[in-house]
């Protein structure tokens, strides 16, 4: 999840840009995204138990799991997962044991007609040390791509997530570690397709921002795939602090304006864009505020690819964002988010 202050300057600029995308739309049925679906949290949990036990201290997502939401026309689910469980060590081989349990998502998923995110979900860390410190280099990290590239370079259903909410590091050190690891999975032999986010929690209000050091805007169009085939990956949350920490929303319009400037941003560069992270409460206006983000992407299909929204998994049953069904039981996001679903289902 995200942490990160508030940009009022562009509400102004945006309302109209999300008033005239809102009425354009409703003259025209929804057109699906590629790629639409959810985060399963669980397999992220535990990190200050390692290695931990699964299903105790840690969760993989269960087949009725999937199930539901492929159902719902899920095509894509985004699997947290820790390095240091596919890793114990830096430059070891990867673990077989947490391996197969991925594997196992994988497969389950393709029999459902899923792609699967695979997110390494470490803030830019393991056990605790950034990347580029004196304990985790650059290289370290790039170890680490290649040995998951060379496992799934032949099934291109798998795409590779970086790195989930890079933070507390240098943007340009984070630029490193990205096209290390770019170069590394393309010399693997993968040409899977690579989402890259950017430093300072990947915030997409704060993408143009200086407040976490040199902008993502100036330093992130410096990444380099030799496949030219990576998508930036963003998050971006609806409550007053954009935390993800709070049951209430801000207002529709402003919650669209959060991600507009980045939307013009990849526009302007030619990039493709990826909401791996949202998440809203149950209320009226949040309901609100969920359907007006999802209609703005749909609205930019010529940037936006797709969304996962945060989150499913056996954890947490009253989170305010969680989106697993409650005794049978369809939560309420779920009927803004099954509209934009079903699109894809049906095409």
């Amino acid at each position: 999840m995200v942490h990160h202050g508030k940009t009022a300057a562009m509400h102004a600029i945006v309302a109209l840009l999300t008033f005239c995308c809102h009425n354009a739309s409703a003259q025209q049925p929804i057109e699906p995204l590629p790629l639409i679906g959810v985060n399963f949290a669980g397999a992220s949990f535990g990190a200050e138990k390692l290695p931990g036990r699964i299903g105790w201290d840690y969760f993989y997502p269960d087949i009725a799991a999937i199930g539901y939401f492929a159902g719902k026309g899920a095509n894509v689910v985004r699997l947290c997962v820790l390095w240091e469980r596919l890793q114990t060590r830096l430059g070891s081989d990867l673990n077989e044991s947490e391996m197969k349990q991925i594997d196992a998502v994988i497969a389950e998923a393709h029999s459902k007609g899923i792609r699967v995110l695979l997110d390494i979900h470490n803030y830019a860390a393991f056990e605790d040390s950034r990347i580029g410190s004196d304990k985790v280099s650059v290289q370290d990290f790039a170890d680490l791509w290649r040995r998951i590239a060379a496992r799934y370079r032949d099934d291109h259903s798998v795409i590779f997530g970086l790195m989930n909410e890079p933070v507390q590091l240098a943007t340009e050190t984070w630029l490193d570690a990205a096209n290390a690891a770019i170069e590394a999975i393309r010399t693997a032999g993968a040409d899977n397709m690579i989402m890259v986010p950017g430093n300072g929690w990947s915030s997409a209000r704060n993408w143009l921002s200086s407040s976490y050091g040199s902008p993502n805007a100036a330093v992130m169009l410096r990444t380099r795939d030799p496949r030219n085939n990576f998508v930036y990956e963003v998050h971006q949350y609806f409550d007053p602090g954009a935390s993800g920490t709070h049951p209430n929303c801000i207002d529709a319009a402003s919650a669209t304006a959060t991600i507009a400037p980045f939307t013009e941003w990849a526009r302007k560069n030619g990039h493709k864009a990826f909401l791996g992270e949202f998440g809203a409460g149950a209320d009226s206006n949040c309901l609100e505020a969920l359907r007006r983000v999802l209609q703005f992407m749909q609205d930019n299909r010529d940037v936006w690819i797709g969304w996962t929204y945060w989150a499913a998994g056996p954890w947490a049953k009253d989170y305010f964002t969680n989106i697993e069904p409650d005794g049978g039981a369809d939560r309420p996001q779920m009927a803004v988010l099954e509209k934009f679903m079903a699109a894809g289902r049906r095409n």
